[in-house]
């Protein structure tokens, strides 16, 4: 079962490179992140014609996720627990349905938090506190889960190309990553570092500044495992290449692929 991560940073604007980058890596499954869109708006037909299911949770303008499944879905909830009054769109949940396991999938557009420190940087905490809420249930569960998507974290300084630039960032601040250490040390694995344990390895490269002709990226996409799922592993890799086509997002695909 390979399944993607994706912040393609608009879909009206990444319809042409989402298609192609589909049909050539072949996800199972791909969860995308700031889709942009309202529910009604997502062309959902041009990723049904390809086999997908599609299932959206978005927002107008700003934030938005989906999931997009050539295998079935159930139990699809839309949401992040805790706080009823948030009304930003940035997290949704399903099972998926594999040859040999179920597979809950909860993909995430954790919010950026700058300026920091502010009232952006304490939602960001705030939301990271539900996060470890859920992800707490998600481990009793004792079923193969995981967490995907733009955690807008840098978790370690080799996950910088240029460390020293992002230290007051919200991505980078100690608080930031504290709240992301207290949630894998739940126990979770970070599916790249099981199999990449080198630096120099991003998945955001900014459009500013010429970062992609110069590498000048950072590590900010990312799956976290249960232990049932981690033991299901097989591989995890980023597609960096196609951060250098036409219109790209300023993110790339990440994934993995599960014995399921």
């Amino acid at each position: 079962m390979k399944i993607a991560s994706f912040n393609i940073n608009g879909i009206k604007a990444r319809i042409q490179a989402l298609s192609d980058w589909l049909d050539e890596a072949q996800p199972d499954v791909a969860l995308l992140q700031e889709i942009k869109s309202v529910d009604e708006n997502f062309p959902r037909e041009i990723f049904e014609d390809k086999g997908y299911t599609v299932e959206t949770h978005g927002q107008k303008s700003f934030n938005g996720v989906a999931i997009l499944s050539k295998l079935p879905l159930e139990d699809i909830t839309r949401g992040l627990p805790g706080d009823d009054a948030d009304e930003q769109a940035r997290w949704i949940e399903a099972t998926v349905m594999g040859d040999k396991t179920a597979v809950r999938l909860c993909g995430l557009y954790l919010p950026n938090g700058n300026p920091a420190p502010g009232p952006k940087f304490e939602y960001k905490l705030a939301w990271m506190d539900r996060l470890h809420a859920r992800a707490a249930e998600l481990l009793a569960s004792e079923e193969p889960a995981l967490m995907a998507g733009d955690y807008n974290i840098i978790p370690q300084d080799e996950d910088a190309k240029r460390p020293e630039a992002w230290g007051e960032d919200a991505l980078a601040r100690p608080e930031s990553r504290a709240a992301y250490r207290r949630i894998v040390n739940l126990g979770f694995t970070e599916a790249f570092r099981a199999r990449t344990q080198a630096p120099g390895h991003y998945t955001f490269w900014d459009y500013q500044a010429g970062a992609w002709n110069r590498d000048d990226g950072i590590r900010i996409d990312h799956f976290l495992l249960t232990p049932q799922a981690a033991d299901l592993l097989t591989d995890c890799r980023i597609d960096k290449e196609i951060r250098a086509r036409e219109k790209p997002s300023d993110h790339v695909p990440i994934w993995i692929d599960l014995a399921a």
